[in-house]
């Protein structure tokens, strides 16, 4: 136990030992709400037809909050897949800002409403545009931190796909270049079991993290539903890429318990036991636990946190929802290259 008779917070709980505050706990908890809540809002808002797609990250969030906490805000470049809400957050995006680009408006600061949800983009934030092919952001990755290791900066870029991705050209590319030059990057494959329908064991033969072997670096496997492992982890990467020790791959295993997308019945594939199973590994509560066994979490808190998050993503729906489109004719801006107009 962390805390003594008089329920005071002893000064050996884990996060602590790891150069966590209780302060810093508590805010990845509530990203990682936050995040869990946005997704549910949004399953509910394609359902009724207020907007056109939504892809899930539900069951993922606790890896992806603790992976960004783990990382320097202000230095290294984020290169999200279309499940990572919980790490767009965690870095900076609004619950506002990332409604605009579910409901594919004009102020929509990913891409203007001219893409899927899910593909984030931030310059402010150091957040790399992504696109639908699965994996190209691996390779975009290793350009990022080869970049870093020229100009001789201490930035990491961090990179996340699925496991079924993992099976692309691009990583493969990405990881050997990355080796051979010891490049500053961390790839983090988010194995939530399933590409859309297929089961890990029908993807893989052995274990996605074994493949850094093949490339000359380390990979570590930690239970992505352990915010703090997956945080000791991630940061002890950081500490060997700027020291100039190379890449990490990291395989944070986890669950997807939402469907692969709006499109997609998972039950056509997978049991609803199944499902119904993983839901008592979810990681969110288990974090939710570990800070009251500290005694820096109570109910009420969390109730207070819950309407809290609930009236922010509310706000962000009706703003959304009332925001301009773009208009016919923006299809052409970021198209062509335009001269610089004359005075």
């Amino acid at each position: 136990m962390n805390v003594n008779v008089k329920g005071t917070v002893k000064s050996t709980t884990k996060h602590e030992q790891l150069g966590l505050s209780h302060e810093q706990v508590k805010e990845m908890y509530r990203y990682m709400v936050l995040a869990r809540k946005f997704d549910e809002r949004c399953l509910l808002l394609q359902r009724a037809g207020k907007i056109n797609f939504h892809v899930s990250g539900i069951g993922q969030e606790t890896a992806q909050v603790a992976a960004a906490f783990a990382l320097n805000k202000e230095k290294d470049y984020f290169l999200p897949y279309y499940r990572d809400y919980g790490f767009v957050m965690s870095v900076g995006m609004t619950p506002r800002e990332l409604m605009l680009s579910a409901f594919a408006k004009a102020e929509d600061p990913n891409s203007g409403g001219r893409q899927m949800p899910g593909h984030f983009s931030s310059k402010r934030l150091r957040i790399v545009t992504g696109s639908s092919p699965v994996t190209t952001q691996a390779p975009h990755a290793v350009g990022f931190a080869l970049a870093a290791k020229m100009q001789k900066k201490d930035s990491v870029s961090f990179v996340t796909f699925g496991e079924g991705s993992s099976n692309q050209g691009d990583f493969h590319e990405g990881s050997n270049f990355a080796g051979v030059l010891k490049l500053p990057v961390i790839f983090m494959v988010e194995n939530n079991q399933y590409a859309i329908s297929i089961p890990v064991h029908r993807q893989v033969s052995g274990k996605v993290v074994d493949r850094a072997l093949g490339y000359g670096f380390p990979g570590v496997r930690v239970d992505g539903n352990d915010a703090l492992e997956v945080y000791r982890v991630v940061k002890e990467a950081r500490e060997r890429a700027v020291r100039g020790e190379g890449p990490t791959l990291i395989e944070a295993m986890m669950y997807r318990l939402s469907p692969h997308s709006t499109s997609d019945n998972d039950l056509a594939y997978r049991t609803k036991e199944e499902v119904e199973e993983n839901w008592k590994k979810d990681g969110l509560p288990k974090f939710k636990q570990y800070l009251m066994d500290c005694g820096l979490w109570s109910e009420a808190e969390d109730e207070a946190l819950v309407a809290e998050v609930t009236q922010q993503i509310k706000e962000a729906i009706e703003y959304a929802d009332k925001a301009p489109y773009p208009k016919p004719e923006d299809t052409l801006l970021h198209v062509y290259a335009e001269s610089a107009k004359e005075d």
